[in-house]
């Protein structure tokens, strides 16, 4: 299959001209591998062989041999390959020496070294509507700023985005027809509860208490849900959850990379509100949500309040993987007098925008005020700067900028 350029591709290449290794983690079925052979010359796949992980352990120096860059696939199957690969470095004293891909963290090891000057790390997520070609990518999210007027018309209708929503940014879904994507990801939920965690935690946990924890994350997708709640949602069917064993199980998620949370922004204010520090529930795709709820694309279509919920889900999938591109990283702004904005964009050089995510057109006046209540009066101008853009994603289906220099852009047009 022709491989299709991913948002990790840059950074990878920029880290492998830095350092010796670079470390490629995300969910099982994200890309990695593929990425991974696009930048390598020679390849070793732990997964291919038992033998291969005994070796790891006997004699690892063999198994480093090989035209670099070098990809060492799912290394944490033998995670005692990190320490040696950290000396092989420094000893070779080269950088693009070895890409390490992994579709889980392994349990904690005080031997194991940070890596830290030796191998970068590079999060990869499913692909986004512009990664997979599903959209135009007629504005650029790395070229926006409050001086340019966008424009373009999204090639996605509404139940085109359902049906992306319920598909997920899978590379092996790219053809895949609606029902045989609703299998894949009703079978990546199933895998997740009862065999992904096990292995790479080392922990049996309770297999249907899992399932219906998904559920509730599903249920409360882009939401501040507390562990309480989470626990009292789980525990409905009579049993008992407490909230310190969904916390538990919330970290297991973590570690296969199936949950990925939206952190707080951390800013400096210049009013007297105060911010909210609570993380926003994300699962690695929202294609996970629907199918541990059983909705399909007609039907998350003609439930415009959960729609809303996915839709802003799978925007923030996606501006986080272009943003990543650039090496930028995203957050949920909310204080105490209940200003919300859904992304705050933050990248290396001190730049950062906020976007707003709305699935439908009537809901932009509220969107257009949020950001402009957050620049105009929250955050401390002087010491952070001017937003370097404001922008509302939407599923509607034309882009265009708001004579207060919002920009207005549907996700069927986001690009690079």
């Amino acid at each position: 299959m022709t491989y299709l350029a991913r948002a990790a591709d840059k950074p990878l290449d920029r880290s492998l001209h830095a350092m010796g290794g670079v470390l490629i983690e995300g969910p099982r079925g994200c890309g990695k591998t593929s990425t991974g052979l696009e930048h390598s010359r020679s390849s070793l796949r732990l997964d291919s062989s038992p033998q291969l992980v005994e070796l790891a352990s006997l004699n690892p120096a063999e198994l480093l041999k090989g035209d670099i860059p070098r990809l060492i696939d799912e290394w944490q199957l033998a995670p005692t390959l990190w320490n040696v690969i950290r000396h092989e470095i420094d000893d070779r004293q080269q950088r693009g020496q070895f890409i390490l891909s992994g579709s889980a963290t392994p349990p904690e090891d005080v031997s194991r070294h940070s890596g830290a000057g030796r191998i970068a790390r590079l999060r990869m997520r499913p692909m986004s509507l512009a990664e997979s070609q599903r959209s135009s990518s007629a504005v650029s999210l790395a070229d926006l700023s409050a001086e340019v007027q966008v424009s373009g018309t999204s090639p996605l209708s509404y139940p085109d985005l359902a049906a992306e929503a319920v598909r997920g940014g899978w590379p092996a879904l790219l053809t895949a027809t609606p029902s045989d994507a609703v299998t894949f990801n009703r079978s990546y939920v199933d895998d997740l509860c009862s065999s992904d965690i096990q292995l790479a935690t080392g922990v049996r946990h309770d297999s249907v208490r899992m399932r219906r924890l998904l559920e509730s994350v599903s249920r409360n997708l882009t939401s501040e849900a507390t562990l309480e709640n989470l626990a009292r949602d789980v525990s409905a069917d009579g049993g008992h959850l407490n909230p310190e064993t969904v916390r538990t199980y919330l970290d297991a998620l973590t570690r296969v990379f199936a949950l990925e949370e939206l952190p707080a922004w951390s800013v400096a204010l210049r009013s007297k509100s105060r911010l909210r520090t609570s993380s926003k529930l994300h699962l690695a795709d929202p294609a996970l949500a629907c199918a541990a709820l059983g909705i399909g694309a007609e039907r998350l279509a003609g439930d415009p309040e959960f729609f809303g919920q996915v839709f802003e889900a799978m925007a923030i999938r996606d501006i986080r993987a272009l943003a990543g591109a650039e090496l930028g990283r995203v957050y949920h702004y909310r204080d105490n007098t209940g200003l919300e904005v859904d992304a705050i964009l933050e990248y290396p050089d001190g730049r950062w925008a906020a976007i707003e995510v709305k699935l439908g057109s009537t809901r932009i006046p509220d969107a257009e005020r949020s950001l402009l209540t957050l620049r105009d009066n929250r955050v401390d101008l002087n010491r952070i700067g001017p937003p370097a853009f404001l922008a509302i994603i939407t599923g509607t289906q034309y882009a265009y900028t708001l004579p207060s220099k919002v920009h207005v852009v549907p996700l069927g047009v986001l690009g690079a």
